[in-house]
């Protein structure tokens, strides 16, 4: 009788401790693809917040402020809490001055370190030594390095980022 009821007890212990596999029917999982929207940055955070994006699709908005009229792939977005700059493949239409657009571009990353600087020297030695600048210019660049150096001491940093956008699309707003 002991070894019934130690048998029934084992039994009720196997099947309450009995874990349920359920499976999942294909109708129940998502099939589409799930969109994903592409965030909006306000040009006053742009240069904060676009770190995050690096290599990554944003969309913002502003004013043409200025269209690059060598090669015509470069423009300036602007409001009155921020800019950025924009690089195209294809030339931009100038016709863009002034208007209102909400822009799509991948943020793009310039990172401006020691031995980038150490390269803008040798670069400016270089050109000044050809006689490609003159004293004025030289002693700009040379200012100018001194300036990212101080900067990046001051906030305790390797490196300094710039950041843009490579364009993708716009939308012209009414």
């Amino acid at each position: 009788m002991k070894k019934l009821i130690l048998v029934l007890v084992i039994a009720i212990s196997v099947i309450a401790c009995k874990t349920e596999v359920k499976k999942t029917d294909a109708s129940e999982t998502p099939t589409a693809e799930q969109i994903v929207e592409t965030p909006l940055l306000a040009l006053g955070e742009f240069d904060t917040k676009a770190g995050d994006f690096i290599s990554k699709e944003v969309k913002v908005k502003g004013i043409v402020d200025h269209v690059c009229k060598h090669g015509g792939k470069k423009l300036l977005l602007v409001t009155d809490e921020g800019d950025v700059h924009i690089t195209s493949d294809e030339r931009f239409d100038e016709a863009l001055m002034g208007s209102e657009l909400e822009l799509t571009g991948v943020v793009l990353e310039e990172r401006i370190d020691e031995s980038y600087l150490l390269k803008m020297e040798e670069d400016n030695i270089k050109s000044h030594s050809e006689g490609a600048s003159n004293k004025e210019q030289f002693e700009s660049k040379k200012k100018h390095v001194a300036e990212y150096r101080e900067k990046m001491k001051a906030d305790g940093v390797d490196h300094i980022s710039n950041y843009s956008l490579q364009y993708v699309s716009h939308t012209e707003l009414k």
